[in-house]
């Protein structure tokens, strides 16, 4: 039998996980897009460019819970803010694109992600960001960082948009273009143009991309660092372009909104296991304390997790975010999706509870 540990709904544990942001302001990126800037806590919301928030939120009478990169920069922005844009038949993003308002409080979980970099006044770096749609929105955050911190980098950003009126921060890139002419260099890239647009249209393609890095090279930058973030097909393009050119796996750093893994929960075949998945108990540390409970073989660790109501963090649930981030101290787990772990997370034993799925009967797993 199962030694069972519930923690009563009526007295939940606080943790370092959680906080709550009121909103400060809601501005209109686009028809289908806005931007939500939050009054800073106290203490501040510490944040690097490139990392994203996860809003929790009550729709409909149900726990929603969604990530949104942040498109400021600690560096230069008062106030943090994400931009979501509407997605048809998305809960949230059309919740926040039509009832969000100011003065409303919204609970998060903190600032997390690995679509970042640290900066340095002295480096000579070329930042090469090659975007899409609503992919634009980190991207954002760590152009900014690099203008305020880097004076000897530049940056070429290769961003396709649908159409004229869908650019997102359209004005905000032509301003730092115009203030920072000899280190930012924006194309844009339109599919769908109109008749007056004279910039690059059509899909982004293999050659299009070579053109770009040929013509933005520099010589008087030290190292090339590569920001790809957008739709799976673009992200696939830019990976298999940067590859074939002999790119060091190590200089790109991409960031992912979508994954199938959650189509293949609990396929053995689809999983390229022949072992068989049993329910198993698991041993997991939040906070401190020590929880045991089973997990059946149609269950991730995190599912089975909040079925015993675990205050466990979490956020998007298809192995991408790393909100629900644990290293295994014993055991074997498999994860049908592991794209959020870097290599070295992935070597110190950090797993992703939200598509782990027990292989042993000895599993420990702590939340840090």
């Amino acid at each position: 039998m199962f030694n069972i540990f519930k923690r009563k709904k009526e007295e939940p544990k606080k943790n370092s996980y959680y906080a709550s942001l009121k909103v400060r302001e809601v501005v209109k990126e686009t028809s289908d897009t806005v931007t939500i800037f939050f009054e800073q806590p106290e203490p501040f919301l510490e944040y690097k460019p490139g990392q994203f928030l996860t809003l929790i939120l009550e729709i409909n009478g149900k726990e929603e819970r969604r990530s949104y990169s942040l498109c400021t920069s600690p560096y230069v922005d008062p106030y943090p803010g994400v931009t979501v844009k509407r997605i048809k038949g998305g809960v949230v993003s059309n919740y926040l694109n039509d009832h969000i308002h100011p003065g409303k409080t919204v609970n998060i979980l903190k600032p997390m992600g690995n679509f970042t970099t640290d900066f340095h006044s002295k480096n000579k770096n070329h930042f090469v960001m090659i975007t899409g749609g609503s992919g634009i929105t980190p991207i954002m955050g760590i152009t900014k960082s690099v203008l305020i911190n880097e004076p000897n980098s530049k940056i070429t950003l290769l961003y396709c948009s649908r159409s004229e009126h869908e650019i997102i921060f359209d004005k905000q890139l032509d301003q730092l273009a115009a203030a920072h002419p000899d280190r930012l260099e924006v194309l844009m890239n339109i599919t769908k143009p109109g008749p007056d647009w004279t910039g690059l249209k059509g899909r982004i393609d293999a050659a299009k991309i070579k053109e770009t890095l040929a013509k933005s090279a520099s010589a008087e930058t030290t190292t090339t660092k590569y920001f790809i973030c957008g739709p799976e097909g673009l992200m696939d393009i830019a990976k298999e372009t940067l590859h074939g050119m002999n790119v060091p796996q190590e200089d790109i750093i991409k960031e992912s909104f979508y994954t199938a893994a959650s189509e293949n929960a609990g396929d053995p075949d689809a999983q390229g296991s022949d072992r068989p998945f049993l329910t198993r108990e698991v041993t997991v540390i939040l906070q401190g304390q020590e929880y045991s409970y089973a997990v059946s073989p149609d269950k991730t660790i995190l599912e089975a997790g909040l079925d015993e109501n675990l205050d466990m963090p979490y956020s998007c649930q298809s192995g991408l975010c790393t909100a629900c981030m644990g290293r295994l101290l014993s055991g074997e787990v498999k994860m049908d999706e592991d794209a959020g772990l870097s290599d070295n997370e992935k070597k110190e034993g950090f797993i992703l509870c939200c598509v782990s799925r027990p292989m042993s009967a000895d599993i420990k797993i702590k939340i840090e």
